[in-house]
């Protein structure tokens, strides 16, 4: 099983379901909770992308869960069909060219473009299947000084990037401009009309 195996020994490894080369580990998100790093990393084979997913991805996640065994050759053998990576796939959020599973977005730090730290990921918001927001707990300081509630939802075209290292979604535009934005009145309020 992969929890047997560190990172470290995971890392440039290639990943096989049955004999098809669908990737290889290139990581895994750093944050002290275990529960946060249910996911590897890996760099998808350019083919599978493009069969696989709505619209192709350089890196996405693996569930450590779907790691069946290591193959004599060195390579992952992977539990699960190509069709359940593809459902896992569907159940992610794009942020750039790259899509992030749920476990990897928990507990992020949200910073706008300008470095402000809004608040730090809660949960997803899923509306019809697909994750549409990021529900943060917006700091104390933040909440005061822009009278927000408790939770606000960011939407997910609002992602511009993450950083892995420090563990942060960026945001594309200022926080003063996010509360503006329609997508945002529609997530937050429930009986906003757009005109």
């Amino acid at each position: 099983m992969v929890e047997d195996y560190e990172i470290q020994e995971m890392i440039h490894r290639d990943v096989y379901v049955g004999d098809k080369h669908v990737g290889v580990v290139v990581g895994e998100r750093f944050h002290p909770r275990d529960e946060f790093v249910k996911s590897l990393r890996i760099k998808v084979e350019g083919e599978v992308a493009s069969e696989f997913m709505r619209k192709p991805a350089d890196l996405a996640p693996l569930a450590k869960e779907l790691v069946h065994s290591i193959r004599p050759d060195g390579g992952i053998k992977l539990s699960k069909s190509m069709r359940e990576l593809q459902r896992r796939w569907r159940n992610t959020v794009r942020i750039q060219e790259d899509l992030y599973a749920p476990d990897e977005l928990l507990d992020r730090a949200v910073l706008d473009n300008d470095g402000m730290d809004i608040g730090n990921v809660v949960e997803l918001i899923k509306i019809k299947r697909t994750y549409k927001g990021l529900l943060v707990k917006p700091h104390f300081m933040v909440r005061a000084r822009h009278g927000l509630p408790e939770t606000i939802a960011v939407p997910c075209g609002q992602l511009a990037k993450t950083t892995s290292r420090l563990d942060e979604v960026i945001l594309k535009c200022t926080f003063s401009r996010l509360i503006t934005l329609p997508s945002y009145m529609k997530l937050n309020f429930e009986d906003y009309e757009e005109e």
